[in-house]
């Protein structure tokens, strides 16, 4: 069985949950027999470590040719050549360091044509992935990253006779964020285009149940497969923390709440019960991000505690074995809810509990883990205070890392997912 991933890419400057979760499922997939599977990178290139995992570095329908399509109407049918100049490697990476790539201002029009799958994707382009899919002979299925490119789903079966999976995880994230009537367009049209779908898969029910009353659609396709995860180094890490710490791990950003980590933070230190606390942050950001989270470092040295917060230049690697290393609890409190949030497996792999509002698909997930604890409401004065009660009781704090460690290697396994995709993929062929 030959599966081709179509993958959006982020370009590699910051946490992707998404993109991270994409190449787990080409890595489960691969580890079953007979099946041979490969990855393709849509608009943005992938970052070095998804390259050495099996990510395809021809990049097709570039960031740079499609948002000028969209905004410069003699630009809609450049020629090839132009494409090929914009879409070239050096120019690509230096838009995934750019601040409008990871916001919906200005992109709305191109959004909707993503999902409709006209405009966005031309036909020259939309032939030349078609023929290097079917190089060494035609896919059996194409599963697809996101809903936003649904609308590839129509135009690639009046080409090829494939069946089509498609991925849903956190397209709220980006279609909420877009001004009325852009938002109500956009889950409009991916209910149109559901239809050519053969399969969808998101990893939680709660955002099974979401996707479903945002569209409207009945669902009778659906699945959820939770995700596995490989720990790799991160099961075998020994703490090296001195003192107690808290940990932040995800793109640094205002949606995933690291603002209210910070005045937790601070909350905890002006108490003074834990007088040698110390925050470690690690997730990378975009330009976008840099405002905000200098506002953040300025709130950390008025209160003169520069010398308590370390943030890891990287996040994979040794930067990210140098981080789980040093904290003894973690926390992404995001603001907008997480269909599930990888970072909590990364963090229980480590043998580290994570402390997380009550929202989106985390109880769900830390209900599988049994490696941390949730809290309501979601104010910053219920995270401190939870934080503070892991960081007060070794044996709580010991028995949940204990206990998400197990949960993960066992349950939350990449084979167990492999099991699970390989059923649904079977099902089709």
């Amino acid at each position: 069985m030959k599966i081709v991933y179509l993958i959006t890419g982020s370009g590699g400057s910051f946490y992707c949950g998404n993109c991270y979760r994409d190449m787990i499922y080409l890595r489960a997939i691969r580890k079953v027999p007979g099946i041979n599977a490969s990855a393709i990178p849509l608009y943005l290139p992938p970052d070095d470590i998804n390259t050495e995992t099996g990510m395809d570095k021809n990049v097709f329908f570039g960031a740079i040719s499609m948002y000028l399509r969209e905004k410069v109407p003699f630009l809609k049918n450049m020629p090839v050549f132009m494409d090929k100049i914009f879409d070239s490697g050096p120019m690509l990476r230096m838009a995934a360091r750019r601040a409008g790539t990871t916001r919906t201002e200005g992109f709305e029009d191109l959004t909707l044509n993503m999902i409709r799958g006209e405009n966005a994707f031309p036909e020259k382009e939309l032939q030349r992935l078609v023929d290097y899919m079917s190089r060494d002979g035609k896919p059996d299925i194409i599963h697809l990253s996101n809903a936003l490119v649904i609308g590839l789903a129509r135009r690639i079966k009046k080409k090829l006779d494939v069946k089509i999976v498609c991925s849903l995880l956190n397209e709220d994230d980006w279609i909420d964020e877009m001004a009325e009537p852009y938002q109500s367009k956009a889950w409009k049209l991916i209910s149109k285009e559901a239809p050519n779908v053969d399969k969808f898969l998101t990893p939680s029910n709660y955002f099974k149940e979401l996707f479903l009353s945002k569209t409207g659609i009945k669902g009778d396709n659906f699945h959820v497969v939770p995700l596995g995860f490989e720990p790799g180094f991160l099961v075998n890490i020994e703490k090296n923390a001195v003192w107690p710490s808290i940990g932040y791990f995800c793109r640094i950003s205002s949606q995933n709440g690291f603002d209210k980590l910070v005045d937790a933070f601070i909350e905890l230190k002006k108490d003074n019960s834990l007088p040698k606390l110390t925050l470690h942050v690690s997730g990378g950001y975009t330009g976008d991000d840099k405002p905000f989270i200098a506002e953040q470092i300025r709130k950390i040295k008025n209160n003169g505690l520069k010398s308590y917060i370390r943030i890891y230049p990287e996040f994979h690697g040794d930067s990210k074995q140098k981080f789980f290393s040093s904290i003894d609890v973690m926390s992404v409190p995001v603001r907008k809810h997480d269909g599930y949030g990888l970072y909590i497996l990364e963090s229980n792999s480590a043998g580290v509990p994570v402390v997380q509002p009550a929202t989106g698909g985390f109880p769900e997930i830390i209900s599988k883990t049994l490696g941390g604890i949730t809290y309501s409401p979601d104010s910053v004065s219920e995270l401190s205070a939870n934080i503070l009660k892991l960081l007060k009781d070794n044996e709580l704090r010991s028995r949940l890392g204990k206990q998400g460690k197990e949960k993960v290697l066992a349950e939350l396994s990449l084979e167990k997912m492999s099991e699970g995709l390989s059923m649904i993929y079977s099902s089709l062929t």
